[in-house]
């Protein structure tokens, strides 16, 4: 268990514009605090719509040591769950992604209607409530084909990143499209290790060289501050939104790519034939959003690619990615998973590396929390300084 002054101390301690103290990256007593302070109350990325895309379907999550189970019903809506029987707590669901016409815990068989209605609770008495042991629920949201949930019985207002990512994103209809790849890694680093590298590029001109050719050079300015006005006008001529929104925690853009690119491949060109929604002439930049604590996610005219996260201890974290294309596009003749899928491996393979790095060099003795570059670092500096606003706000 987290010692809350311990928290309090150091996160007064720290400098403003100043990485954390040592013990928010390793300390066993700091992960816990953090899936108490930051996964149990704030909003996350889940996954896709697509995930689950016909009823019966569900998958299983796992946030810290908390399993949620994500079921699409009889009646088309996905609806969340914590994978907990009301019984005796045993975890219902084992697998990461199956169908089910009901859900049965493997231990004393009580069994739940898709809704977390109990259905069969066997040997309780006549005037068992079965009305007040269904499962209990967890807060989802779908906008344009993403799905958000909050773990807290109250959640933060969604309202204002709903506003946010919907005009942007719907465009590219994924619930219209189809995964056409999706993989999970393991990366032996703290999870805000893993988000602290995927909110800077700072470090991408040395350690990407082949995204750096289709993504824009942020060492002098983030792209959402860039005054675009011929690519803004470009899209809006496609009836596309451009943004930037920004809200607490979250943010959404669309912004042009490097040296004439139409997507995030090897060589810049489109990695799908066909175009992922009604996105005019497919060149359209990349529409970019991210949400704190756990994900960051780019569409382009011809696929879009959904990257989230979620802690597995105080230095292991899982990565989820996905691929989505249009639903029509054939593998093969429209599209081949390897060029699709290349660029963003050879990225987030360097990633591991470096949050792997960055892990070891933060449990040295040798380790002091250094300052951000206020330019090229500073979507890290919100990120951090969000992070401190929500601490302190669970400590309050």
């Amino acid at each position: 268990m987290y010692d809350a002054a311990k928290v309090k101390t150091l996160l007064d301690q720290r400098k403003p514009g100043h990485a954390l103290p040592q013990a928010f990256y390793r300390d066993p007593a700091f992960y816990e605090f953090d899936l108490d302070a930051i996964f149990g109350r704030v909003w996350l990325f889940a996954g896709l719509d697509l995930d689950v895309p016909k009823p019966t379907g569900y998958v299983t999550l796992r946030i810290g040591r908390t399993s949620v189970i994500l079921v699409r019903g009889l009646d088309g809506a996905i609806r969340g769950f914590f994978n907990t029987c009301r019984h005796r707590g045993a975890e219902i669901c084992q697998a990461a992604s199956d169908k089910t016409s009901r859900l049965v815990c493997p231990y004393h068989q009580w069994t739940y209607g898709l809704d977390g209605k109990l259905l069969v609770a066997g040997g309780m008495p006549k005037d068992f409530d079965r009305a007040g042991h269904g499962l209990k629920p967890i807060h989802l949201e779908v906008v344009a084909g993403t799905i958000f949930i909050c773990l807290a019985a109250t959640p933060p207002d969604f309202a204002p990143i709903r506003r946010s990512l919907e005009p942007l994103l719907a465009p590219h209809e994924l619930s219209g499209g189809k995964i056409a790849h999706e993989a999970t890694i393991i990366e032996k680093g703290n999870w805000k290790l893993v988000m602290e590298n995927a909110r800077e590029c700072y470090h991408c001109p040395a350690q990407h060289p082949e995204l750096m050719k289709c993504f824009p050079e942020l060492r002098r300015e983030p792209p959402f501050e860039r005054d675009d006005a011929a690519f803004r006008a470009h899209c809006r001529t496609q009836g596309l939104e451009v943004g930037p929104f920004k809200v607490e925690g979250f943010e959404a853009n669309r912004f042009a790519l490097r040296g004439g690119a139409r997507s995030f491949t090897i060589d810049g060109k489109p990695a799908v034939a066909k175009l992922l929604g009604q996105v005019g002439d497919g060149d359209v930049g990349s529409l970019r959003f991210a949400l704190d604590p756990n994900s960051f996610a780019h569409a382009t005219g011809d696929y879009a690619f959904l990257f989230f996260c979620l802690p597995k201890g105080p230095e292991e974290t899982l990565v989820h990615m996905k691929w989505v294309v249009n639903r029509d596009a054939v593998e093969g003749v429209d599209y081949e998973v390897d060029r699709l899928t290349r660029l963003w491996n050879v990225t987030n393979d360097q990633d591991l590396w470096l949050v792997e790095n960055n892990q070891r060099g933060v449990n040295s003795a040798g380790f002091e929390p250094g300052p951000y570059s206020p330019v090229s670092e500073r979507t890290l500096i919100e990120f951090t300084d969000w992070y401190v606003s929500q601490a302190r706000r669970a400590l309050a």
